[in-house]
């Protein structure tokens, strides 16, 4: 069966890359809506790549040779995001020394993101929701007002519908940009992406020929840590891992937090083995030992009589005959120390 795997490139060369059902789920979401001028609402954990989503939902739109303008809102205090996004007019304000384009008319014909949308004050959500509604802007101090065509996308790390019950976020602004949900599935769930990302991010450290490879041990513990930062933290550890490697990432390279972590799992894994082993046995036997400790305890029983020990293993005199050959068993090797009855059956199968 072929696997399908999706790579979308954004603007900054960053890339959208993964074969899981929900990564290739949500880009079939993208591809169905990025025609349409409709206002998208993207949800999902901080660092999931809703500024690669939204990135790639205006390069696959017909606004595409028209600006994309990111804002993150969060960063912006409160007091300036409306002269940040609207503008304002020489006068309007003290230190407002001449007139200023706001982020807004600067998207004109393209798409505004509004990254952590949730973090506006309420006042300023009247003002976005009526801008949103006209589809027009008026600058701080000033009387006019210009309608500009922008497409709104619009993004949280928060549960809007639960802001929105606490007060803290404007129903009727909520309804308006979630014309449609796109929801960013966290990278622990989606395990086949993991390689491939880090792949990804590995290649990009270097810009000559330079290959990077990553061992067993390191695979192991990337597929298995959970990941709480997301992309944005798989990113950051494999650039440093490849700044701090001689070509061969090992699990040295990680970062503490995530070394800790892959020990505290082999720890676990192991102890977990050690409570399932059979009593009395220090550690498990391989299915070849096991089989060739048994048939000659067998033999031994029937005092290497192979017509009784063949009856005694259900098996034909041929096939006990190998299985002599293939472990090399002699008389003298017999021991009884583990009676037949203890031996899963179907074990010695020709």
């Amino acid at each position: 069966m072929i696997t399908k795997q999706l790579s979308v490139l954004n603007r900054s060369d960053a890339v959208l890359i993964g074969r899981s059902k929900g990564f290739l789920d949500m880009m079939d979401q993208v591809g169905r809506v990025a025609e349409t001028d409709l206002p998208v609402l993207l949800t999902g954990e901080s660092g999931t790549g809703k500024e690669l989503v939204a990135s790639a939902l205006h390069k696959q739109s017909g606004r595409l040779n028209q600006p994309f303008v990111p804002v993150n809102c969060g960063a912006i205090p409160s007091e300036l995001i409306e002269s940040e996004l609207f503008g304002h007019v020489k006068g309007s304000f003290t230190g407002a020394d001449r007139d200023r384009q706001g982020l807004w008319e600067e998207a004109a014909g393209g798409t505004i993101f509004l990254d952590e949308i949730t973090e506006t004050s309420l006042a300023f959500q009247v003002k976005l929701l009526r801008t949103i509604q006209q589809g027009e802007i008026r600058s701080i101090g000033s009387n006019q007002t210009r309608s500009l065509d922008v497409r709104v996308i619009a993004a949280s790390n928060r549960d809007i519908e639960r802001e929105v019950e606490a007060g803290r976020f404007r129903q009727d602004l909520f309804y308006r940009l979630n014309a449609v949900q796109i929801n960013l599935p966290p990278l622990r769930a989606r395990h086949q992406d993991i390689l491939l990302l880090a792949k990804s991010f590995a290649r990009k450290v270097y810009s000559g020929e330079r290959v990077m490879a990553f061992s067993p041990e390191v695979i192991a513990v990337l597929t298995r840590y959970p990941w709480p930062g997301n992309i944005r933290e798989l990113r950051h550890t494999i650039i440093r891992a490849v700044a701090m490697c001689d070509g061969l990432i090992t699990v040295q390279d990680l970062p503490e937090r995530i070394r800790d972590y892959g020990q505290r799992q082999a720890e676990e894994i192991a102890s977990a083995e050690r409570s399932y082993a059979p009593r009395g046995i220090n550690k498990w036997r391989t299915l070849a030992a096991t089989q060739a400790k048994y048939v000659s305890e067998v033999l031994a029983h029937t005092n290497w009589n192979k017509q009784a020990a063949s009856r005694i293993l259900q098996v034909d005199c041929k096939t006990l005959t190998r299985m002599i050959n293939r472990h090399k068993l002699k008389p003298q090797s017999a021991e009884t120390l583990i009676p037949p009855s203890a031996i899963p059956r179907g074990l010695f199968a020709a």
